[in-house]
């Protein structure tokens, strides 16, 4: 399945009916427009169940809780935000020199995933909503779950900084957690804190200026 199909059956919209054997893929896309809207609190099994047109007995079948269909509705957010990520890489230029192309797709996947939660809040919040260890979570999407997740993507591209000598081996060890840490702060001030406020034009120059800080602070 290419990456586009996959992202796509990520968001596909509920239906109003399932097809006999589908209600758990009827009810994940429901939880996935709840949490769209209204972020990790709006999942809730009794409306996703309304959703899907069936009462709300049938969803246990699937889920045993509220929670069980929000790790699955989480599962297929982290894999969109991951998709995301790998479209942006996919749109850099063929590489040429060794470490400008390790740099740029570095500032690429960051990029990407603070353009994923100004554009999707509702799924980003989701994304990361009160899981231990969620960067390291497996993503059980059937349609997504051979995709390399966000924290994967990460690591990748800082393994590559170090492969192309623009990053020494001996500052690779924790390097990700760094990183991360930055570019997840300013996605969570742009959607929830004070920056907020801002033009997508200013968003805009303090990324390229976080970017910047990060990749000349690694």
């Amino acid at each position: 399945m290419t990456t586009t199909k996959a992202r796509n059956a990520a968001f596909r919209q509920p239906r109003d009916t399932y097809r006999h054997g589908d209600l758990r893929r009827a009810l994940v896309d429901s939880g996935i427009a709840l949490a769209r809207a209204g972020g990790p609190d709006a999942v809730v099994l009794r409306e996703a169940t309304r959703r899907a047109g069936v009462v709300p007995n049938a969803a246990y079948r699937h889920f045993a809780s509220r929670d069980e269909l929000l790790q699955a509705v989480r599962a297929s957010a982290l894999a969109a935000l991951a998709l995301a990520m790998v479209e942006e890489l996919r749109r850099l230029p063929p590489p040429g020199d060794a470490v400008a192309f390790a740099r740029a797709n570095l500032r690429a996947i960051g990029a990407a995933y603070i353009d994923f939660a100004q554009n999707e809040p509702g799924l980003f919040r989701t994304a990361f909503a009160g899981v231990a260890a969620v960067a390291h979570t497996p993503v059980a999407d059937d349609d997504v779950n051979a995709n390399p997740g966000p924290f994967q993507l990460l690591e990748a591209a800082l393994d590559l900084l170090v492969r192309a000598g623009a990053l020494p081996p001996e500052r690779r060890p924790g390097a990700e957690y760094l990183a991360w840490s930055a570019v997840h702060g300013l996605s969570m001030l742009v959607i929830d804190g004070p920056l907020r406020r801002l033009t997508r034009s200013d968003r805009a120059v303090v990324t390229r200026a976080l970017l910047d800080m990060v990749e000349k602070g690694l």
